[in-house]
């Protein structure tokens, strides 16, 4: 199949490439939500039927065999041909999709890869996925490529459905697959007719019903094989914990891997007089829980507490499904990096103001400092108020309820504390702060920002996003600042500490500033290639959130393990960080891992953002905000570890931070800081 972008027509698609198309669902930015097994048996079943209509095989109910062994020139397709070409003997349908079936991921992948080379799927962080924005087509001046692709797939199986067009045999595979994959009813609105019809369509065609009666009888199979087939999942011996020289220095990371690899990918802890605690670390696991997860496990049981502290209910974090999509896309963009990338002149303002107290001789915590220095930028970038008066109390508010309600380290009544509720007013404060300023007289000609987008978001669906939910959406806002502010805390000290690596920071950070401010098209991988490598190796090094959380709500089987309903589940995504097997001599600081061939980050270990659809939504904001700071203190300061003789120690709830011995101190101050 030669295709380009411009050969629209979906007689230029492949039959797996039409049922990916039919199983979109733009509501929630994924699939029509097919069991595991059941989506790849459909799959499998769409690549034999696929080389069936191009006359590569042939099949009846008894068996499949080749007729034309002539590679078809679609890497999806091609080596499925070639294996039933090499398999002696002939086997039936059913044996083919049978033994396709757990293949059927690498064919999603390919599949979704043309599509998108095609501009046909836009792929979205987060693994989510919607069609293209229209683009006019070449050839015709009222049809746009994604009206074709529409006519040519649903709309086609739509018309054959409810307007009783005759259709061609491929539109016949199409219905009898999705039709046993269980999902036209989440696509169409069926009445009795179209029900019927459906069903008549699905008997008209002897390799539809051969994969589809294949697909069918292998759905109920995992079923019934699961229970006798899972495993007991290992628990991990409390003694083995108290003598952990990992647990002695805050590493989470280290502590997980270490587990993992004696224990296996999925272990369980049992506290003392607390529920048992099922761990999932690795790299095979981080993939099940990217591409997977999303079927099996949801957020808002374990968040359910914590957005209660604030007054809100079904906030980003805690959304799962359709609406955690809707808000992700509606908020995307306030926390792209292309919003920031239009704002830097206000970040070197923020962050030269913030330095240019910095004398030679000065001593500063390393976790209060970059904390703040982090914050003096955030709050006017992202809510356009100041709140350095205030961000201690609501970083401290908010690692305590961490601590009460995520985390469990803490009784409830913790939180209720005469200090904490003096530190819980300045929620309020910072609400009716950013409320005064983001009226329409105040905020005209000013670029927008974070609280315009979720003010405006408020006002246009007030039961979507409700006033209730104004406290936590606005201060979470400020509280990236801890986050943000402990990793670029870690990027000091790796800088400091290492000063062969300094130097070279500094001759990037020069050659950038040198000529005048760069703006944002300057800090491309090229100009800040050894700082950019720098700072993933800092990510993988020291993970701020070194795990997730979720609760089981479908059963599923991962690595052979049963994970029950309604258990909680510990998603160790940073343990591959410090496994040997991803990251040779993981506590080695290498920022040569990321570069060709070894690109030892293009995996699923690497994981500093969280993995699946909840992955960090504003991570290329991070990503460009923390170069810019380690770039400007390289460019004016030179700093070192204090005491000398410090050895890094964690902190690591509620989540990875240097403990508090960790401190920075000016011994060079390289040029003037200009107002």
């Amino acid at each position: 199949m030669n295709t380009t972008a411009n050969d629209v027509t979906t007689r230029a698609l492949s039959l797996p490439e039409e049922l990916i198309l039919m199983l979109l669902n733009e509501e929630n930015g994924y699939f029509h939500q097919v069991p595991g097994w059941d989506l790849n048996c459909a799959v499998a079943g769409a690549v034999l039927a696929e080389l069936s209509l191009s006359s590569r095989i042939d099949t009846d109910m008894e068996s499949l065999f080749i007729l034309d062994g002539t590679e078809t020139g679609d890497p999806a397709l091609d080596p499925v041909l070639s294996e039933i070409a090499g398999e002696p003997g002939q086997h039936n349908a059913q044996y083919w999709v049978e033994h396709l079936a757990p293949k059927a991921e690498s064919i999603i992948d390919l599949t979704l890869e043309r599509l998108a080379k095609l501009k046909i799927l836009e792929y979205h962080e987060g693994e989510f996925w919607t069609l293209s924005r229209p683009t006019v087509h070449p050839d015709s001046l009222d049809a746009t490529i994604e009206e074709s692709r529409t006519e040519f797939v649903k709309t086609r199986i739509s018309k054959a459905i409810f307007d009783n067009e005759i259709p061609d045999p491929r539109d016949v595979v199409i219905i009898c697959l999705i039709n046993t994959c269980d999902v036209f009813r989440f696509i169409f609105q069926l009445d009795e007719v179209a029900e019927k019809r459906i069903e008549f369509y699905c008997r008209m065609d002897l390799i539809g019903r051969s994969i589809a009666a294949a697909v069918s009888h292998n759905m109920a199979a995992p079923l019934f094989r699961r229970s006798a087939l899972s495993k007991k999942i290992p628990t991990v011996p409390l003694r083995k914990l108290m003598f952990s020289r990992d647990v002695r220095h805050g590493n989470l990371p280290a502590l997980f891997a270490d587990l993992a690899n004696e224990y296996g990918p999925v272990f369980e802890i049992r506290p003392p007089f607390s529920e048992r605690m099922i761990f999932l670390a690795g790299p095979d696991t981080n993939r099940w829980v990217h591409r997977r997860g999303r079927m099996y496990l949801r957020a808002k049981d374990y968040f359910s507490d914590f957005e209660r502290v604030y007054g809100a209910s079904g906030v980003l974090p805690s959304l799962d499904g359709a609406d955690h999509f809707r808000l992700r896309k509606s908020m995307s963009a306030a926390y792209s990096r292309g919003r920031l990338a239009g704002q830097l002149d206000q970040l070197y303002f923020h962050a030269r103001k913030f330095m240019s107290d910095w004398n030679v001789g000065d001593t500063f915590a390393a976790t209060p400092m970059s904390r703040r220095m982090i914050n003096a930028q955030i709050s006017p970038l992202s809510v356009s108020v100041d709140s350095q008066d205030i961000i201690d109390d609501l970083m401290v508010y908010k690692e305590r309820a961490l601590l009460t309600h995520i985390v469990k380290a803490l009784p409830k009544f913790m939180l209720k504390t005469p200090g904490m509720r003096r530190r819980s007013k300045a929620v309020d404060k910072l609400l009716e702060r950013v409320q005064r300023v983001h009226t329409p007289a105040q905020r005209a000609g000013k670029p927008r920002d974070l609280a315009d987008d979720i003010l405006s978001l408020h006002a246009s669906d007030p039961q979507f996003v409700p006033e209730s939910n104004l406290r936590f959406a606005l201060s979470a806002a400020l509280i990236a600042s801890v986050y943000l502010g402990d990793a670029f805390s870690f990027a000091l000290y790796a800088m400091a500490s290492q000063p062969a690596l300094y130097a070279r920071i500094q001759s990037e950070a020069d050659a950038l500033f040198g000529d005048g401010d760069p703006d944002g098209k300057d800090f491309t991988l090229s100009a800040i290639d050894m700082t950019h490598r720098f700072l993933m190796e800092c990510l993988r090094m020291y993970p701020i959130v070194p795990m997730s959380i979720r609760n089981v709500m479908n059963s599923c089987v991962v690595e052979g393990y049963e994970l029950p309903v309604g258990s909680r589940i510990y998603i160790a995504q940073t343990a591959s960080h410090y496994m040997s097997d991803v990251f040779p001599d993981p506590f080695e600081f290498d920022i040569d891992r990321y570069k060709a061939p070894r690109n030892e980050h293009l995996n699923p270990g690497y994981a500093p953002y969280g993995l699946g659809t909840h992955m960090c939504l504003g991570f290329r904001w991070m990503e460009l905000q923390l170069a810019v700071n380690v770039l400007m203190v390289a460019h004016y300061f030179t700093l070192e570890v204090s005491p000398s003789d410090y050895k890094l120690r964690f902190s690591p709830l509620p989540s990875m931070k240097p403990n508090k011995k960790l401190r920075f101190r000016i011994v060079e101050r390289r040029r003037e800081i200009r107002a």
